[in-house]
């Protein structure tokens, strides 16, 4: 009985390792292949950008890529977005990746070869358009994985579905977009999606290195606009007006209190920023009306609401006493983005195998957002962070951070991106 058992070991399980094995030692070779195409891909899409619910041109690039690798591909889901789904030749889960596509209305600095000269309309200014947050890299990266996958989708346990995604950055007023309008649209169906993975590069963080956390890892967004109406009157006489610059001013101050008096931030970080605020066309007369808008940012749900409620009260009494009115909006863009425990426990190993054990690290939660959370809550997801600065000082260049002019990042970064989208599909189709 012992040498029978010992011959079923011998011809399933051992093979069966074996063939895991080759499956992620042909796919990581065929990566470093590609490597080069694929920062060919970002120079192009950097050089291309587009934005929110625009990412015409950037669509049909995908596609017309995924198509030439022979997979499934559906366009204009949510507007611009492309989904690809690769059919492997043996039973086993469904997989999605996830990319996100679209540009910011920031105006390049960086002197590159292929430095975005775009120009566009934007909020009734005129401005430059970047990808000035690493998401033309996330673009050529997946790109990248599915022609990997491609090329030997007869040994791919299970199904693949490739989601780049439009509007992260949040779409313009009054339109719908990003990964919620996905999600409503089904892209998560048909075939279900069982587990999701999702990535950034991280221009603070040196390449070649990881970082994630379990739970909370980047805080909810929401956006909140606060209408002041007073009284107009002539600015030599502001006891004839009821002055909505001043009670802008009481309010801007005293949302401040709301963080560092209401909020236990012992528990959870929170942030309440006024970005804009508008009122006035001349400088010797006090407006009837002015605006303010901001950002929320939190990690607990709890401190949301408490947030939210709070900053209506604030605005609404301060305005009151004043004498004059303060309506108060808040609108949702992103929920909390947050790592299924067990998932991001099972995943470790294949983020430990990609990068090794000191080059992963475990991070604390940040309080910037990020809408693939709108696929987390409704499967399990993974989002994590890859580096893209360089491991030395680039002479004559500017590291700059995201959303900004500067924004740089060492494109040899990207490998790491790419083996590790492999690394987590294999590992979960096997382990299923």
């Amino acid at each position: 009985m012992k040498k029978l058992y010992t011959i079923l070991i011998a011809l399933f399980i051992v093979p069966s390792l074996s063939f895991s094995q080759d499956l992620h030692k042909i796919a990581l070779e065929k990566a470093e292949d590609i490597e080069e195409k694929v920062i060919e891909w970002r120079r192009h899409f950097h050089e291309n950008p587009e934005l929110s619910n625009r990412e015409f041109k950037t669509a049909e690039k995908i596609a017309e890529h995924l198509k030439g690798l022979g997979l499934e591909v559906e366009t204009g889901i949510a507007h611009t977005g492309v989904v690809a789904i690769l059919k492997g030749g043996k039973p086993g889960p469904v997989v999605g990746l996830r990319a996100d596509i679209d540009a910011l209305p920031v105006t390049e600095r960086n002197d590159l070869p292929f430095k975005s000269e775009v120009v566009t309309e934007y909020n009734g200014q005129e401005t430059g358009v970047m990808h000035a947050c690493g998401h033309d890299t996330h673009i050529a990266i997946m790109m990248g994985v599915a022609e990997v996958f491609s090329e030997m989708k007869e040994d791919i346990p299970g199904t693949i579905k490739f989601i780049f995604q439009p509007a992260e950055e949040g779409v313009p007023a009054g339109e719908r977009g990003g990964a919620k309008m996905m999600v409503e649209e089904g892209v998560l169906k048909n075939p279900d999606v069982e587990a999701i993975f999702g990535l950034h590069i991280n221009a603070g963080t040196t390449v070649g290195h990881i970082k994630y956390k379990t739970e909370g890892i980047m805080a909810a967004s929401d956006r909140f606009t606060i209408n002041i109406k007073g009284k107009q009157a002539h600015g030599s006489t502001p006891w004839a007006s009821v002055d909505p610059i001043a009670v802008s001013a009481q309010i801007i101050n005293s949302l401040q209190y709301i963080v560092s008096r209401n909020s236990e931030l012992t528990k959870e970080a929170a942030v309440v920023t006024v970005g804009i605020m508008q009122g006035g066309n001349r400088f010797n007369i006090i407006p009837e009306s002015a605006m303010l808008e901001g950002t929320i940012r939190t990690l607990d749900e709890s401190m949301r609401e408490m947030i939210h409620e709070k900053i209506k009260l604030t605005a609404t009494n301060i305005a009151e006493i004043a004498g004059a009115t303060a309506e108060v909006e808040i609108v949702e863009n992103a929920p909390l983005t947050y790592n299924d425990i067990d998932l991001t426990n099972k995943m470790v190993s294949s983020l430990q195998k990609t990068v090794g054990e000191e080059k992963l690290h475990l991070m604390k939660a940040i309080t910037g957002a990020e809408d693939f959370s709108y696929f987390q809550n409704e499967i399990p997801g993974l989002y994590f962070f890859i580096g893209g600065k360089p491991e030395t000082e680039v002479e004559g260049q500017a590291l700059g951070g995201h959303h900004t002019p500067d924004f740089y990042i060492d494109e040899s970064g990207m490998i790491t991106g790419v083996k590790a989208f492999i690394n987590l599909t294999l590992d979960y189709m096997e382990a299923e």
